[in-house]
């Protein structure tokens, strides 16, 4: 089809535009590689291979957003099979007499057959679905101007996206493909109206030919060649500028997804890599302190919003955004990009160009914007080591964070108690409570501060003694040989605490004798199980949840009164579920009690973060705008009003000491009191186990303090 002339003119553009297209892409790899060292990667190969299959299939994407995530799967389908298209292309181009129409009826007929009739199908169909998926997602961006693709007041923005960038981008890609496909279904119309045959495999194009039946057959040959132009040349022309759009997450996100941080989701990075030198800095001030998979993760963005869109932080009205800190990210890597190709180090400060101080002090480490996001992101490390370098160089930060640090340093405690009044909850539990460090025991019963301290929490802490006691386990408690776990210790940056911290309970670890351990604490849960074994302490941790659920279904205790007078739903807490999977056991004891039950929207994976975890319990002033907390408890409003029937009371029952102190300020603060009430599990249980009169309607949670 193509004339000698265009040949070599499509050949030439190809050397020189692939060649940049190249050298860009090797710029790419300098610039991840000059990132710091990560925790090595194992069984790569596996690994790469099951994230090609799930990106083939789109499973990431589904996360979140189901319709707009079917449009994304007909673009991203289409345009996969494009590459086969393409290359039929070429061939129709360059070999005299190639083409696929009818069956391959021409010099390749012979070989193809059936094989041309179904990719001629697919491709029709293919071709059609991928323009409909663009057209909604410019629509979307353009014309609808989804608020989902903006950002709150005070969120830091690079320049180039301050511009428009992040709009302009979309539409010079959604442009290219539009016309691309677009030329490609209309060239193969063309070619039916040439014939003036209808495909059967065809019938997209076949029916569209039937508009340029009367064209000659001088001005069909044109268009055929104009199209293939358009669609073939143009793929030749975007090479170069494919490097610096964000629609290279097409070729970076399976590779992001197949070399995702290997471990548990509990367990962060190392503040310094593995054998790095004793003079470097923890943490991350400059873009290059980041480590190398941070670096990708830039690249692999789709600058979809969905980390933001769940964020509790920028849910709340905070100037923090997961999305923006990839997005400012990408454009610090164009911008300098000259530079970090060459492998040069800039000074590119996190703070001054990616996000401001405010926001990193927002987060509460929920870790809902990496389990969302459909390519394998992890914004929320970025925030913690620029933390870690924030602490480390003792810059200014929040009085109340800093505060609590000091109480922990000093006490063990973020309430600034004399650590030998730790456990003095004990004495009025009304059961024997055993001294671990003094004779062994099964369970070793690590409490945490909040259910130590809070007077609020306190009688909560007594009642899981006292089932505990009533079921037979043999428990006891470190006393004040115990020390805050240091979850959220670490989360805010203050690394060399945390160690602290764990040599400190490691060493009253090394005074007791148990078996497994047990805690309240979802963020002590956390930390105990997926990163103190590093230090040596590889012991069974379990949230009281699973315990209470294991001695139910054994047995050593039992429901004698139903409690389906009470209408509840129950909040996932982000380090039992979202990090710790632990989802059933709540929900299986909730069941046991004979409560009904309604799930909030956002429930799971899915849940909604109180807003404590990330030092936010500890700030010394609440923002402005509704907390996180509050947006739950009218979520959780909105989920049992429609339903309440005859129910007595509506329940919203958690599982951690923090949410009981968070939902319970929040039914207040919302100016929801006596209309929903906040009960820890071991409440509604221990009235199930008819241990405790029916609550009449006090909050035991709400014991001044």
């Amino acid at each position: 089809m193509l004339t000698l002339a265009e040949e070599i003119a499509f050949i030439l553009l190809v050397v020189v535009l692939g060649g940049l297209t190249a050298v860009g892409f090797r710029g790419i790899a300098t610039l991840v590689r000059s990132g710091r060292a990560a925790p090595p990667r194992e069984d790569v190969p596996r690994r790469l291979m099951s994230a090609l299959i799930d990106v083939g299939l789109q499973r990431p994407i589904f996360k979140a957003r189901p319709v707009l995530s079917t449009f994304h799967a007909f673009i991203f389908f289409g345009f996969s099979f494009y590459f086969l298209v393409n290359v039929a292309d070429l061939f129709e181009g360059f070999i005299p007499g190639f083409a696929l129409a009818y069956g391959a009826g021409g010099a390749a007929g012979p070989f193809l057959g059936g094989v041309a009739n179904l990719f001629n199908l697919v491709a029709d169909i293919l071709s059609v679905l991928t323009l409909v998926g663009m057209i909604a997602f410019l629509v979307r961006r353009f014309g609808m101007k989804d608020k989902r693709l903006s950002f709150n007041d005070g969120v830091l923005l690079h320049p180039g996206v301050q511009a428009g960038g992040v709009r302009r981008d979309s539409a010079i890609v959604g442009t290219f493909i539009m016309l691309h496909v677009g030329s490609r279904f209309l060239g193969q119309t063309l070619r039916l109206a040439e014939t003036g045959k209808a495909d059967p495999f065809m019938p997209f194009a076949s029916l569209t030919s039937l508009a340029f039946g009367g064209l000659s057959a001088s001005a069909l040959s044109l268009g055929i060649h104009v199209t293939w132009w358009t669609a073939i040349g143009l793929i030749v022309c975007f090479l170069p500028y494919f490097v610096f759009s964000k629609h290279i997450h097409l070729m970076v996100a399976p590779l992001n997804l197949g070399l995702i941080k290997p471990g548990p989701r509990g367990l962060l990075d190392p503040a310094v890599p593995k054998g790095a030198p004793d003079d470097m800095a923890p943490g991350a001030a400059q873009l290059q302190d980041l480590g190398w998979p941070r670096l990708l993760d830039a690249y692999a963005c789709i600058m979809c919003n969905r980390c933001q869109e769940v964020c509790p932080a920028h849910g709340s009205g905070r100037p923090l955004s997961p999305a923006a800190l990839e997005v400012n990210k990408r454009y610090l890597f164009n911008h300098h990009f000259t530079s970090l190709a060459k492998g040069e180090q800039a000074d590119i400060p996190l703070l001054a160009m990616a996000i401001s101080p405010e926001a990193v002090w927002s987060c509460t480490t929920c870790y809902a914007c990496v389990r969302v996001c459909p390519v394998g992101n992890e914004p929320m490390a970025d925030i913690v080591d620029i933390r870690r370098r924030m602490i480390y160089d003792t810059a200014e930060i929040d009085s109340g964070i800093q505060g609590a640090l000091e109480g922990i340093g000093k006490n063990g405690n973020w309430f600034g108690k004399v650590a030998r009044t730790r456990a003095r909850w004990a004495k009025d539990a009304g059961v024997p409570i055993k001294d671990a460090t003094k004779e062994p025991v099964e369970y070793l019963w690590f409490v945490g501060d909040t259910a130590s301290f809070d007077q609020r929490v306190v009688p909560l802490t007594q009642k899981v003694a006292r089932v505990l006691s009533h079921a037979g386990v043999d428990f006891g408690i470190l006393n004040n040989e115990e020390r805050n776990a240091g979850n959220d210790v670490r989360r805010v940056g203050e690394e060399g605490l945390f160690e602290m911290l764990v040599e400190q309970n490691m060493k009253a670890f090394g005074k007791a004798q148990f078996k497994q351990i047990i805690t309240t604490d979802p963020h002590s849960l956390n930390t105990l199980r997926n990163e103190y074994p590093q230090f040596g302490a590889e012991y069974p941790v379990h949230h009281y949840t699973a315990v209470l659920l294991e001695l139910l279904e054994a047995g050593k205790l039992q429901v004698t009164e139903k409690l389906g007078r009470y209408l509840a739903t129950y909040h996932d807490p982000c380090y039992l579920g979202r990090y710790n999977q632990g989802y059933e056991p709540p929900r299986r004891l909730l069941e046991l009690a004979g409560m009904r039950f309604a799930e909030m929207p956002r429930n799971r994976e899915n849940s909604y973060c109180c807003g404590a975890g990330g030092g936010q319990i500890w700030l010394g002033s609440a923002p402005a705008g509704e907390r996180p907390a509050e947006s739950r408890i009218r979520e959780a409003l909105e989920t049992l009003s429609p339903i309440t029937g005859d129910a007595e009371q509506l329940l919203f029952v958690v599982s951690c000491p923090k949410d009981v102190v968070m939902y319970t300020d929040a039914v207040k603060t919302s100016g929801n009191e006596g209309k929903i009430v906040v009960r820890d599990i071991i409440e509604v249980l221990e009235e199930a186990l008819g241990l405790t009169e029916p609550a009449g309607l006090p909050d035991t949670a709400q014991v001044p303090v």
